[in-house]
């Protein structure tokens, strides 16, 4: 466990730990928590140089000397500028942006450039809503590859409070006594996916059909 008298969550901007956090410090209150954003690399050599014990990070990732548990999926957004065409659709396709400027590198400074005009940025559905601001609009990408989001920590360290912290992410009740070497055993839990926006129905209104009255003999 880390020096600072606290169990360090080291996390990939778009990851919400909120819930668990609340979790651990209601069965953990002894040990406070501490929460560190930062981009996948930093995340990964944090969590390798020992400041923080778990991290959530964004498959794939170097896993000699990891142990992790994928906990769920996210689907691909486009991120483009306001009213741009793309704006009008409910989803797209990849062949849908062949005519765009898909920007590479960190999506902090991709969203800067959308909004700028630049070109269009695709990325995770929970980093497109982090990163959301007026002058930008998000729409699905049906067919882009998702992404997986997991849990991390050094295989060889099988502290209880790694293991408590696995097993409040796995959703384990607190009178648990499976271990975090136990988890690797068990059927790894259903992807979570984001559900995709639905298209509103057509319903076409009529004239409403008169009643018709048996008279009373």
């Amino acid at each position: 466990m880390n020096v600072s008298e606290s169990f360090a969550v080291a996390y990939v901007v778009g990851v919400t730990p909120g819930k668990w956090a609340r979790i651990w410090g209601e069965r953990m209150p002894q040990l406070p928590l501490t929460l560190l954003q930062s981009s996948q690399d930093e995340a990964l050599s944090t969590l390798l140089g020992g400041g923080a014990d778990v991290a959530l990070l964004r498959l794939p990732f170097a896993s000699d000397g990891l142990a992790s548990i994928p906990l769920y999926e996210e689907l691909a957004y486009v991120v483009v500028p306001k009213d741009h065409a793309i704006e009008s659709l409910d989803s797209l396709a990849l062949a849908d942006l062949a005519d765009e400027n898909v920007l590479d590198g960190d999506w902090a400074d991709a969203v800067d450039l959308v909004a700028a005009n630049v070109g269009v940025a695709v990325m995770p559905q929970s980093v497109a809503r982090a990163l959301s601001r007026r002058d930008v609009v998000a729409r699905p990408v049906t067919d882009a590859p998702s992404t997986t989001i997991a849990l991390v920590w050094l295989a060889d360290n099988d502290s209880p409070e790694v293991e408590e912290f696995v097993g409040i992410v796995r959703g384990r009740s607190a009178n648990s006594s499976r271990g975090a070497r136990e988890v690797d055993e068990a059927p790894p839990a259903p992807p979570v996916r984001v559900s995709k926006p639905k298209k509103a129905k057509l319903v076409v209104k009529g004239p409403t059909p008169k009643k018709k009255y048996r008279k009373r003999k």
